[in-house]
């Protein structure tokens, strides 16, 4: 049995994580997807809580063809203050795993220190598939749905989400 984490925010989900999920899936038999940051919402870089991120996944996944859902644990985890002890912090909280799928290079350089073993998935289309971007495109009211798995979208409408991000956008402005 080989287990496998791939670490992100998922700030939404969209097709570039989909696609790194395939990747990582092909090579493992169970995947375990990290929601990082797990404590932080309703800011502008990361405007969906941990549960609305988790059901983006969920929902998602169970619809494409490809992915078995029963192979994959879906785990949030929270930030410390401490970034040594960050990895550490995760071991605690998710199944014993062989190899960490992450192309971050500050998580990378978190788990190199303890000497696991990690694989950079090949990034689709990065400046295509960005959360950034995505979440910009939904404030600006340009094309995001095309960047995201329709369930994902309609996660996101049944949240007010683009309503909420158009919240933060203004508060953001008032404040600086």
């Amino acid at each position: 049995m080989f287990i496998g984490l791939l670490i992100g925010r998922f700030q939404p989900l969209h097709l570039g994580h989909i696609e790194a999920i395939k990747f990582a899936l092909r090579q493992l038999s169970t995947l375990i997807i990290v929601v990082g940051s797990a404590q932080i919402s309703y800011e502008l870089r990361n405007p969906f809580t941990a549960g609305e991120r988790i059901t983006m996944i969920r929902n998602t996944l169970i619809h494409i063809d490809e992915i078995d859902v029963r192979n994959i644990l879906i785990i949030p985890v929270p930030d410390t203050n401490i970034h040594a002890l960050w990895t550490h912090n995760l071991d605690l909280l998710v199944p014993s795993y062989d190899v960490i799928f992450t192309n971050d290079p500050f998580t990378i350089a978190l788990f190199q220190e303890r000497q696991k073993k990690i694989v950079q998935p090949l990034l689709f289309e990065r400046q295509k598939f960005s959360g950034t971007r995505i979440r910009e495109n939904m404030v600006k009211k340009e094309n995001w749905k095309d960047l995201v798995h329709f369930e994902t979208a309609k996660v996101i409408e049944e949240i007010n989400g683009i309503e909420r991000l158009n919240l933060l956008w203004k508060r953001y402005n008032e404040q600086h």
